[in-house]
């Protein structure tokens, strides 16, 4: 296939958003095929996102205090907690707008010691260009040959909860299905299972989530034609495609948190998280075994309607032009509202200095319906 001028893409006549998608198609496509040689130590990576405005406000510090249906995602221990049906939803955006962030979830109670949940996440770019026909067999350009796809990974989340003996010991499970689907270049299917524990004692609450405790791993399957053109569209890109399978290596996370009750109408809620992965990384804390990575949230509450809360997090080494490394950490900030059993949140988030897309508005809506019966 021929290359296109550069003065084709002055010409062509979308806005500049869908071509602003189809170079981050083209990067995440390049430095896929630049590991297609390599075990993956990294993948899923949209999982590590998180969810519910309320925990992004707090840089994601809740895996000991999670006690509502946002737990299918952070400690499935949490969901004991829930006694009636109980909904969540959230929206973000990222990447100015071109990535699409969304979480629905569901719990609800079996007994008084047990509890169900399920969630769905979705993180896609839509309407990404497809230029890889867009010359003919005899060397002309037609637009009419560009097609839109999109690049959607997807995660179906089922929770179990328990409450043990010891008082104040609760235990959970997390099973999940992932379907990763780049247009009709590529698809995948995945499982993985984490296991979690709460504990309670003295107004100390201490979390345990351990995820991806069997290797989570994806099985691809690629459309080689599809492939073909685009190491046709890419000079000097080797012509074997990506491994079928990668592998989501163990992670876990600790947390010890405490509520200080202020006065009659005031708290505090304050947590500390420790997140681990086993493999090296630009952590604050890193090596060959394991990386640390730590985080603090605090969350102030008026009769427990109005919410206040922040946090700092993602403290990484990080390398700069001239070689040298810096610690760079992610600041977050969010407010919430809580109206019998309806909660409202909003978070400002700092994914990364990436562009004009350093912070990120997070929106979630929680139901509790044991307050409409």
């Amino acid at each position: 296939m021929k290359r296109l001028p550069y003065k084709v893409f002055l010409l062509s006549p979308f806005n500049y958003n869908t071509l602003k998608k189809s170079l981050l198609f083209i990067l995440l496509i390049s430095f896929q095929l630049g590991y297609s040689q390599t075990t993956r130590k990294y993948s899923n990576e949209f999982l590590n996102i998180g969810v519910d405005a309320a925990a992004f406000g707090m840089s994601k510090s809740v895996v000991a205090t999670s006690r509502d249906v946002n737990s299918t995602y952070w400690n499935p221990a949490g969901l004991t907690a829930v006694t009636d049906y109980q909904g969540a939803l959230m929206h973000a955006e990222y990447f100015a707008g071109i990535g699409k962030y969304d979480y629905a979830a569901f719990a609800m109670p079996i007994d008084r010691q047990s509890a169900l949940g399920i969630s769905l996440i979705r993180f896609g770019v839509d309407d990404i260009l497809d230029t890889t026909n867009l010359i003919d067999s005899e060397g002309n350009i037609d637009y009419n040959r560009i097609n839109l796809f999109s690049a959607a990974d997807y995660a179906l989340n089922f929770a179990y909860a328990r409450s043990l003996l010891l008082q104040g010991l609760d235990i959970g499970f997390n099973v999940k299905v992932i379907r990763r689907i780049i247009g009709d270049f590529a698809s995948s299917w995945g499982f993985g299972l984490d296991a979690a524990l709460q504990f309670e004692r003295n107004n100390w609450k201490f979390g345990l989530m351990l995820r991806d405790i069997t290797t989570t791993f994806n099985t691809w399957s690629f459309n080689e034609d599809k492939f073909t053109a685009i190491y046709d569209a890419i000079p000097g890109e080797n012509q074997e495609l990506p491994e079928s399978t990668e592998l989501t290596l163990p992670k876990m996370q600790f947390g010890v948190a405490r509520k200080f009750e202020l006065n009659r109408d005031f708290s505090l809620l304050t947590e500390l998280d420790l997140n681990f992965r086993f493999a090296p990384t630009n952590d604050i804390i890193s090596s060959s075994f394991v990386s640390i990575d730590p985080s603090f949230g605090f969350q102030a509450d008026y009769m427990n309607l109005v919410f206040l809360r922040a946090g700092i997090g993602n403290f990484q080494n990080e390398l700069q032009f001239d070689n040298h490394k810096e610690v760079t950490l992610q600041p977050n900030f969010g407010v919430g509202f809580r109206y019998k059993g309806i909660q409202i949140d909003y978070a400002l988030t700092n994914i990364a200095s990436i562009g004009n897309a350093l912070y990120s508005n997070v929106f979630s809506l929680k139901l509790d319906f044991d307050y409409f019966r």
